[in-house]
C-alpha cells in the first residue's frame, strides 16, 4: 500500500509526534508498504515534482530518518511560520494525501487529535486511521468528555472547569478542594499538568495551565496506581501499570528511558482487571471513539477506579503503552501499525 505517516504539525507534543511517526514509517516498510513520512504543517515543496508519477511520490527505496531530519529542520521556526501564515496544512500535504491509499495518523495534540483534520479528510475522501472529526474533538476536550463519562456510567474524579476570564476563587472555594490537579482542557502528554497540594500551588499550577489554553480542568487528586487500557475495534487489550519512580506521569516520566517502571499484564486481580477493560471499552463507546484509543485509569487505595481521560492517538513507538499491551498478545509492533490500518472502516 502506499501510505502517508502524517505527523509534526505545531502543538506542544510536536516532537513526541515525529518520534511516532518515524517508528510507524518504518515498521510499515518493514511490512513491504511504500510508506513516507510527511509534516503536515511544514510539507515538502519538494513533492509537487512528483504528482504526475506516484512511484516517485512513494518510492521503493525511502530513507526514513533523512525525512525525519528534514521535519526537524523547521523546529524552531514553528513559531515565526505560525505567525505568517493563515493556513494549517503544509506544501502539497492535502495532495500527497488523496494520492495515498490510507493516511496513517500519527499526529498528537489539539491540532492532530481534535478532530479538524479528520473533518478535512473526510470531506475529501481520504481514508485514515482512527477516530473521526466527532469523537476525536469530544475526547480532547476533557471537560465536556467528563460530563460524557459522568452521564454514561464511566467513573472519573470529581472536577471542575475554569475559563480564564471566571472569578478565581481559593481551592478549598471551588467545590474540589486540596490537593487536587489542574490541567489544560484539550493538552496532551501532561504538558501544563500540576499537582497541587497547597494554596500557593494551585495558584501556581493555574497560572502554569492557563499559559497553555484559555480552559483548565481542576480535579480531585487521587492517591494510587495508575494504568492503561488500550482499545481497538471496540475491544479492550491487556491493562498496564505505569509507576514513574519520581512524581507523577508527567512529560518527563513519559518520555525519559528509565524514568517509569511499566508492567503488562499489571499485576491486578482478573476480577479488578476485567473491570478496569470493560470501563475502557464504555469510555470508548460513550465518546464515539473508532479504530483504536487509550484510556487512562486511576485506581485508589480503597479499589476504586477513575477514569482520567482518552488518547484518541496514543503514542506510537515500540516501546509506547499501547504497543506494549499488544505486545502482551503476541502482536509485533509492525503488525500492531498493520492492524490499525485495517480496522479502520472509512
Amino acid at each position: 500500500m502506499k501510505i502517508v505517516v502524517l505527523a509534526g504539525g505545531i502543538s506542544t507534543e510536536r516532537e513526541v509526534s515525529i518520534v511516532s511517526g518515524t517508528m510507524v514509517c518504518k515498521a510499515l516498510r518493514e511490512k513491504g508498504h511504500q510508506a513516507v513520512l510527511v509534516d503536515v504543517f511544514c510539507g515538502d515543496t519538494g513533492i509537487a515534482d512528483h504528482f504526475g508519477d506516484p512511484e516517485k511520490l512513494f518510492p521503493e527505496e525511502y530513507d526514513v530518518d533523512a525525512a525525519a531530519s528534514y521535519m526537524h529542520s523547521f523546529d524552531s521556526r514553528i513559531d515565526e511560520m505560525k505567525r505568517t501564515r493563515k493556513q494549517f496544512f503544509g506544501p502539497n500535504v492535502l495532495e500527497i494525501c488523496q494520492i495515498a491509499d490510507v493516511v496513517f495518523m500519527a499526529l498528537h495534540g489539539e491540532d492532530g487529535e481534535g478532530g479538524k483534520v479528520q473533518a478535512v479528510f473526510d470531506l475529501m475522501g481520504v481514508r485514515y486511521t482512527g477516530s473521526g472529526p466527532l469523537g476525536s474533538a469530544v475526547a480532547m476536550d476533557k471537560g465536556l468528555s467528563r460530563k460524557i463519562f459522568a452521564a454514561d456510567g464511566v467513573p472519573t474524579a470529581a472536577g471542575i472547569v475554569l475559563k480564564r476570564t471566571d472569578e478565581r476563587r481559593k481551592a478549598d472555594e471551588n467545590g474540589v478542594g486540596l490537593p487536587c490537579v489542574v490541567k489544560p482542557c484539550c493538552g496532551g502528554s501532561s504538558v501544563g499538568v500540576e499537582i497541587a497540594r497547597t494554596q500557593e500551588e494551585y495558584d501556581h499550577a493555574l497560572d502554569v495551565a492557563f499559559g497553555y489554553e484559555e480552559e483548565v480542568v481542576v480535579e480531585q487528586y487521587i492517591e494510587g496506581r495508575e494504568f492503561s487500557v488500550g482499545v481497538v475495534a471496540g475491544c479492550a487489550y491487556p491493562v498496564i501499570e505505569i509507576a514513574p519512580l519520581v512524581g507523577f506521569y508527567d512529560y518527563k516520566n513519559k518520555y525519559q528511558a528509565g524514568s517509569t517502571i511499566e508492567t503488562c499484564p499489571a499485576e491486578l486481580s482478573p476480577e479488578k482487571t476485567a473491570e478496569m477493560q470493560r470501563y475502557a471499552e464504555l469510555a470508548y463507546r460513550a465518546l464515539k471513539l473508532e479504530c483504536y484509543a487509550r484510556m487512562d485509569f486511576m485506581m485508589a487505595k480503597d479499589g476504586s477506579l477513575y477514569c482520567l481521560e482518552a488518547n484518541t492517538l496514543p503514542g506510537m513507538t515500540p516501546t509506547s503503552l499501547l504497543p506494549q499491551e499488544a505486545a502482551a498478545l503476541g502482536i509485533g509492533f509492525p503488525e500492531l501499525c498493520e492492524k490499525l490500518i485495517q480496522v479502520s472502516a472509512r
